[in-house]
């Protein structure tokens, strides 16, 4: 921003004392910086904590009471989606399959011999008094039943094969183990969630997460370009962009949480990671901006002093935004007009000296 002086000149008199000549004072010259009211988007950098999270991750519980019969992983293991982690082992689990499995082999047979007599006694009513209407009636409604016993069986023993499932642990994605908390041998209870047998992570990809304040969240959009600095790695900087935005305002905190995708195919970040996001948001390209040395501050307002036409007129004002010196400000003023940069509550309205 450029600046120009008004330069005030105060030239002392000539006296005579006794007819003894005083010597001419010196001029003094006082600048005040002037600088104009300039009008668009203020790029501002805001620098917020942030924290690095595994894309995916999920806590492993055990879905059925069994033991522990073997564990194929560790932590740092890297397993790929569907691969088998961990094998449990319950006998009484296995007996019920065997048993759900024999009964509904038995209700099926029942079903099929009712079926078949009911079809050849069908046969028969053709001729006319051969075969009672009640016991065809009957024959029928038990064939039915049947059918309807052979069909809850059938559920029943596939419910039972879906449990003994559950002893096969495997991978619902491709990552890398960060917990284990159980060995073979081991009881594991369904209903326990104090801790998991396992932890499994996505980190080939990880997400940058940081809750910006509303008053910037605003003028952030998918793509934009973002740094951010980890602890881990002093003065190194990163980059990246902005992925998702929550669409949401925490009402507690003011803030909106925004994501980053961070490529980590090389393993040198790891989730958990503490980092500082630097984002540029911008304002509006209808914003007034200052040097924010040209606001004065007060204890009931803060305002600008305005020059115009060589007079100095106080105008109250509101700020916004401040990045780089400069800030935003609101108030009965226009864009071009012409302020002192560096004023001071001492300075009042009127003609400008």
């Amino acid at each position: 921003m450029k600046y120009f002086s008004i330069v005030i000149i105060a030239a002392a008199l000539a006296g005579c004392s006794s007819g003894a000549a005083v010597p001419e004072k010196k001029e003094k010259k006082q600048s005040l910086p002037i600088a104009r009211i300039e009008q668009g988007g203020l790029k501002s950098r805001v620098e917020v904590p942030a924290q690095l999270a595994a894309f995916e991750e999920v806590s492993i519980f055990p879905k059925v009471n069994a033991y522990v019969k073997t564990v194929r992983v560790d932590i740092g293991s890297r397993v790929k989606a569907g691969e088998l982690l961990m094998e449990l082992e319950a006998p009484e689990l296995e007996q019920a399959v065997a048993q759900a499995k024999e009964k509904y082999a038995r209700s099926k047979a029942e079903y099929a011999i009712d079926r078949e007599h009911y079809l050849r006694l069908l046969e028969a009513s053709a001729t006319a008094g051969a075969v009672s209407a009640l016991d065809l009636s009957t024959l029928k409604t038990k064939m039915e039943a049947d059918s309807l016993v052979s069909n809850a069986e059938k559920a029943n023993w596939q419910m039972q094969e879906v449990l003994k499932g559950y002893l096969r642990v495997t991978a619902p994605f491709a990552g890398v183990i960060t917990e284990r908390n159980i060995h073979p041998g081991a009881l594991v209870n369904a209903t326990d969630k104090t801790k998991p047998l396992l932890e499994l992570k996505r980190i080939n990809v990880l997400r940058l997460q940081c809750d910006i304040a509303e008053q910037y969240a605003g003028d952030l959009h998918d793509g934009d370009t973002a740094s951010f600095y980890l602890g881990a790695f002093p003065g190194k900087k990163f980059t990246g962009k902005i992925s998702r935005r929550s669409q949401n305002i925490n009402p507690g905190l003011r803030t909106e949480r925004i994501e980053m995708d961070v490529d980590n195919h090389s393993q040198q970040f790891s989730p958990g990671m503490f980092a500082t996001v630097r984002l540029f948001p911008k304002t509006s390209q209808e914003s007034l901006y200052v040097p924010a040395t040209a606001v004065v501050t007060s204890t009931e307002k803060k305002y600008l002093l305005v020059v115009r036409d060589r007079y100095i007129h106080q105008k109250d004002v509101i700020t916004g935004t401040g990045s780089n010196g400069k800030i935003e400000v609101w108030g009965d003023i226009q864009a071009g007009d012409s302020i002192l940069a560096t004023p001071n509550d001492e300075i009042r309205e009127g003609p400008l000296q």
